[in-house]
């Protein structure tokens, strides 16, 4: 039954023109990596310093996917590669240093954040005090003015940056420098981008040694939106909280690493080592932009009217419809979305006013800008029914 239901999966992702911005299709070899008898090894703890004998062979797996992982982000950075999730690895970042009821700085989960950042449905905001800064009301732009004068009045521990749905550019280097100057430190999670800046396509976190960049304490990324890898996640820090950072994450918060899932990491990052994969994310913009400016001149409203990046919100009240169900119209002639809320939406968070697009898949299954006006086509006849 349940390898029926696999292959139903399988014909139903080749079927689908899928424009959900935080999915896209790993390769054979990833999935070769995670289907592999790594899956069956115990490995608590960490390269050399392991709970479990037999290790040989893992110890050489984690440390080359953490040099792969430096190599790709051009860093010097300590990296942890055994977080579960992205969500995990913020944790582990929050609980490194900070204690419960510690204030932190997060866009707000409607203006493009992410629930780890410290939404009160989500553990963060369960632990921390957590203030959300906005996007302005009329650009829809982060407002580094703003995000500096509320920085220094509430003297966070941490700032996060990096968003689930902001189709702009994020000035890190600015959040690093508003951090610092009040005493606390800079998470910047680049889960939906981490592509992007591996190929010079946005701007990086990371220290920039020939422009002297102020840089994130701590680096976060996923590893299966736009790297095209396994669902994992990549904790990068600054070399001097090493320590507590791999603390953090074991035995702090999980037990054995999944040794399939990371060497499946180690895979994907080989391969985001290839010309090839800057090619790709290029044309991933070049199809963002492009299908964003179908849908206008087609009459639909794009948040921030376009994008830098992989992925851009449509708000949908002028057509009288909710997200839910334009996400609906949408998978009934065979196009994936996903509801999504939009800066000041007024509606709930389960039934938004808004959906989110991106063209990571697509661009993976071949398609380019020639494609892209048939397909805006379809969305707008089925969004105007």
């Amino acid at each position: 039954m349940l390898s029926a239901l696999i292959k139903q999966e399988e014909k139903r992702q080749q079927e689908t023109v899928n424009l959900i911005a935080s999915e896209n299709y790993p390769s054979e070899a990833v999935r070769m990596a995670v289907g592999s008898v790594l899956s069956s090894k115990y490995a608590e703890g960490y390269p050399g310093k392991r709970y479990y004998s037999g290790t040989k062979f893992v110890d050489e797996i984690e440390t080359t996917v953490q040099d792969l992982a430096r190599k790709v982000f051009t860093t010097d950075y300590h990296v942890n590669v055994q977080p579960y999730s992205g969500s995990i690895a913020n944790l582990a970042a929050y609980l490194s240093f900070m204690q419960p009821g510690d204030p932190i700085m997060s866009l707000d989960l409607a203006h493009g954040g992410h629930l780890s950042h410290g939404h009160k449905v989500n553990f963060v905001g369960k632990l921390f005090d957590r203030y959300a800064y906005f996007v302005e009301a009329d650009s829809h732009r982060l407002d580094y003015d703003t995000i500096e004068e509320e920085a220094t009045e509430l003297k966070p521990k941490i700032i996060v940056s990096g968003a689930s749905a902001y189709s702009r550019q994020i000035d890190f280097k600015r959040i690093s420098d508003i951090a610092h100057s009040v005493g606390a430190r800079h998470l910047a999670d680049i889960s939906h981008i981490s592509g992007l800046v591996t190929t010079g396509l946005h701007p990086t976190p990371f220290p920039s040694t020939s422009s002297g960049q102020a840089a994130a304490d701590y680096v976060m990324t996923t590893t299966h939106k736009l790297l095209r890898g396994p669902r994992g996640a990549l904790l990068f820090c600054k070399p001097e909280f090493a320590k507590e950072i791999d603390k953090s994450v074991f035995p702090g918060l999980q037990g054995g690493p999944q040794m399939n899932t990371i060497a499946g990491i180690g895979v994907c990052l080989e391969e985001a080592l290839m010309p090839e994969y800057k090619i790709y994310c290029q044309q991933v913009i070049k199809n963002a932009q492009a299908l964003a400016t179908e849908l206008q001149k087609l009459g639909l409203k794009v948040i921030t009217d376009g994008t830098d990046n992989h992925l851009f919100l449509v708000d949908l009240r002028p057509l009288n419809i909710t997200g839910q169900e334009a996400q609906d119209r949408l998978e009934n002639i065979g196009i994936t979305v996903n509801k999504n809320a939009i800066p000041y939406d007024e509606a709930p968070p389960q039934n938004p006013s808004g959906i989110r697009i991106g063209t990571p898949a697509i661009t993976t299954r071949g398609l380019t800008e020639k494609d892209l006006p048939a397909l805006a086509k379809k969305i707008v006849e089925a969004l105007k029914q």
